[in-house]
């Protein structure tokens, strides 16, 4: 498979995610504090994109099912585990407080690059410097430390 036939397929999707973020307000970290925040000036707006998602993505499961394969791709490619361990709980509390504490999340920190890329580079660099860190923490931490396996 020649890498335009893979390549331009995966652009075009993330051209649309990072339109639809933009559209619908979740690049604005305020609306996304404004979410979070239950006992004040709650915004649904999240919710509803939320549920969107959901929606778009159930559909999509259920096609995929009749699919023999993608359409740019030979084969799915699905997760092989289905455990939640220490090292996936952890990960998600990070992603949950960097989320909370920046208002962005990677799709939408990558899309609001286009609007606003001076005022969105803390987050990216924290953002680059989290995923090195993953990357190198198992060579540093024994993986009994990061499953919780005695």
């Amino acid at each position: 498979m020649s890498a335009a036939r893979r390549l331009v397929p995966a652009l075009a999707a993330g051209t649309l995610f990072g339109v639809g973020l933009t559209i619908s307000g979740m690049t604005d970290p305020q609306r996304v504090r404004g979410f979070l925040d239950l006992f004040g000036r709650w915004d649904p707006t999240l919710a509803f994109v939320m549920g969107g998602a959901v929606l778009v993505m159930a559909i999509a499961w259920r096609l995929r099912r009749r699919m023999g394969h993608p359409m740019f791709a030979e084969r799915f490619v699905l997760p092989g585990r289905s455990d939640i361990d220490a090292r996936l709980i952890l990960g998600s509390a990070l992603f949950g407080i960097g989320w909370g504490l920046a208002g962005l999340c990677p799709g939408p920190a990558i899309a609001s690059l286009a609007l606003a890329p001076v005022a969105v580079l803390p987050f990216l660099a924290a953002m680059l410097a989290g995923m090195a860190i993953d990357r190198l923490l198992p060579r540093f931490v024994s993986p009994t430390m990061l499953t919780g396996d005695a």
